[in-house]
């Protein structure tokens, strides 16, 4: 099996395994999946999913939260880390999405990644997850993981990382891909104890075992 054929067999392996993989972010709209998203960084989607029921039930809209106080914020995402930075970024993004997009978020990674606390990684959830378009795969903490372990990519930065992925994975199923890798990450390849013995990828994987 050359390697091309190897990293095809990876792909094919990890959508198998997880056909149904999608975003465990709980969201009512995309505005709701930026937030999130933005909330999440460096935190626990389990946790965020804990504090946005309360932070959008005081503030509904991007109109709302926009125009909230930060301090208010603060006191309702604290749990989530970071709480200042953050606080200050979903309300400047919000306040931006209410007054020049008519309260809609923007469908292009450029608009998005001007927007404050949307780096690349954000933007690609809210494309993918949010809109459907393929314009990128979302390269968190896991896919990055996964992505050295399966010997997909030899780059630690994220960036680079999707760029070696968008090359060997179909671009229409690179949001389902992300989703598939980070399923595969919480449920086998753990960082410190990953369960090779159960994976189903390991037929393929150059790092079992270790």
């Amino acid at each position: 099996m050359t390697e091309k054929e190897r990293k095809a067999s990876v792909i094919k392996a990890v959508k198998a395994a997880y056909p149904k993989a999608g975003c465990s972010l709980k969201h009512r709209s995309v505005w709701q999946l930026m937030v999130a998203t933005i909330l999440s960084a460096q935190c626990t989607d389990e946790r965020v999913n804990l504090t946005t029921p309360n932070l959008f039930k005081a503030y509904p809209t991007p109109k709302a939260l926009g125009d909230a106080k930060q301090e208010d914020v603060e006191k309702l995402i604290r749990s989530c880390g970071f709480y200042k930075n953050k606080a200050k970024s979903i309300i400047a993004a919000s306040k931006i999405i209410a007054e020049d997009f008519k309260g809609r978020v923007p469908k292009t990674m450029e608009e998005l990644t001007k927007l404050p606390g949307v780096a690349r990684k954000t933007a690609n959830v809210v494309l993918g997850t949010g809109y459907g378009i393929n314009d990128g795969i979302v390269v968190d903490t896991h896919v990055s993981r996964l992505s050295n372990r399966l010997g997909l990519s030899k780059n630690t930065e994220p960036e680079k990382i999707e760029k070696d992925l968008m090359k060997i994975v179909p671009q229409e199923e690179w949001t389902d891909f992300s989703h598939q890798l980070i399923a595969h990450g919480r449920a086998i390849c753990q960082a410190r104890n990953p369960k090779c013995a159960d994976c189903p990828l390991k037929t393929f994987c150059p790092s079992k075992g270790v």
